[in-house]
Formats: C-alpha cells, sequence, structure tokens
C-alpha cells in the first residue's frame, strides 16, 4: 500500500474509529486508528506521510491540531466533530484543518473529502523529496564554499566577496566553480534556488550588506557540521 493511501484516524470513541476504518477501507485507503490526539503527536515524526482525519472536541481538539500543524509536514487534515459549533469550525479552518466534516459522516462524504487532500499530500510529498535531495546536495559543500555561497546568492561580486573574505579572486572562482559542480547546477541562480529548497532563507539580490564569513543568515561558522547546524531544524 502506498504511503500516499494512509489515513491516520484519531478518535477518542473506539466504535467510530472501527466505522472510520471500514469506511477508509472501502475507498482504497489503509486506515491506522489512535484514541487520542496526544498520543498520535507523540509518535508523528516517526509515521510515513498520510491524510490526518482528527475528533475534534472543544479546545483539546483544537489544540491537537495547532500542534499538529506546527510540525509543517504539510500533511493534510481533515477535522471532524458531532454537533460542532460554527465558531469550532471556523477555528479549525483558521488553524490550518484542510476541511471540516460534521458527524455522523456518511461514506460517501468521507470519500468525497478525501480526493482534494491525497492531491494536496502527493504535493506535499514531492517538496519533501525535492527538499531532502537539496539538502543533500548543499551537505556536500565545505564550511568555506558554504560561506562563499550565500554571498554570491546575495548577488555579490567575486570581486566583492574575495575583498570580504580577504581571498584573491582567483579563489573566489575556483570555489565557485567547485560549488557549481557540487551542487550539479549551471548558475548561482539555480544554486539558490536549491537552497530555498532545502530550507535556508531566500536570498534576495542585494548588495547593500556585504557577506562575512559566519555572519550569514542561515549558515554557521566555518568548521561547524552543515547539517546538524543548518539543516536539522528544517527537515520535514
Amino acid at each position: 500500500m502506498s504511503h500516499q493511501r494512509t489515513v491516520y484516524v484519531i478518535d477518542g470513541n473506539i466504535a467510530s474509529r472501527r466505522a472510520l476504518t471500514m469506511d477508509l477501507a472501502k475507498v482504497g485507503a489503509e486506515a491506522w486508528p489512535f484514541g487520542s490526539g496526544a498520543e498520535f503527536v507523540e509518535i508523528s515524526a516517526h509515521l510515513m506521510p498520510g491524510i490526518i482525519l482528527l475528533e475534534i472536541e472543544g479546545s483539546e481538539g483544537l489544540s491537537v491540531l495547532e500542534a499538529l500543524v506546527a510540525r509543517q509536514t504539510g500533511w493534510p487534515i481533515l477535522a471532524m466533530s458531532a454537533d460542532a459549533p460554527v465558531s469550532l469550525a471556523v477555528a479549525a479552518m483558521k488553524l490550518g484543518a484542510l476541511d471540516f466534516l460534521e458527524r455522523p459522516l456518511q461514506a460517501a462524504v468521507l470519500a468525497a473529502a478525501l480526493v482534494p487532500a491525497w492531491q494536496v499530500l502527493e504535493t506535499s510529498v514531492k517538496i519533501g523529496e525535492a527538499r531532502r535531495q537539496a539538502q543533500e546536495r548543499l551537505g556536500r559543500l565545505t564550511a568555506r564554499e558554504l560561506d562563499i555561497s550565500a554571498a554570491l546568492f546575495a548577488g555579490h561580486s567575486n570581486k566583492t566577496v574575495a575583498h570580504e573574505l580577504g581571498i584573491s579572486v582567483r579563489t573566489v572562482e575556483m570555489h565557485r566553480a567547485h560549488i557549481m559542480a557540487k551542487l550539479g547546477v549551471r548558475s548561482i541562480a539555480e544554486a539558490a534556488v536549491m537552497a530555498t529548497q532545502a530550507g535556508l532563507p531566500a536570498y534576495a539580490s542585494s548588495k547593500s550588506a556585504p557577506a562575512r564569513p559566519g555572519n550569514v543568515v542561515g549558515f554557521s561558522k566555518p568548521g561547524a557540521d552543515f547539517r546538524s547546524a543548518r539543516l536539522a531544524r528544517t527537515a520535514v
């Protein structure tokens, strides 16, 4: 079963979870049931991507929804509740739920709600894979190459970078060539896009603030480990 057909059912009522599991099986989805939102949040980092079907009852349910959205996985969340006030539905949508479903939930309604959710999940998985590949490529760069990359991404010329780092223009040119070769790109603009895909800040072309080694947003000081210092906090 593809991970893109996985639905995590979070519902405190065992009979309701079983009914949803059977309905999901009818539309070709694999249901993973959870009795509480706290339980799911605790282990969610170790799970494969999937749609989240979350029962919401009052502020506690909204807190779980907020915690899930804060993880920034991009997994679509379908909130559901019985006899919920309009204010609860509005709050859930504002927090990031893709849809809000009223219970009792008919199988046809659930199937219809899953269609856009599958599309969102597919896009999220593709973005996550692109980020992973970009992070892997950027992880090949040395600390000095990272400093030079940051300056080049900001639009600084080879001459300016050489002056700020106290090296020759020829050395900058050599590093520039090595950077592009390691990243497998044909231009610095393409490399900057890759950095953005990896989760690092976007670098606008601006020459008002010259780059300084070890003092560029998104890059740590020379000698620091790239993966732990720069990418761990941006991992999917």
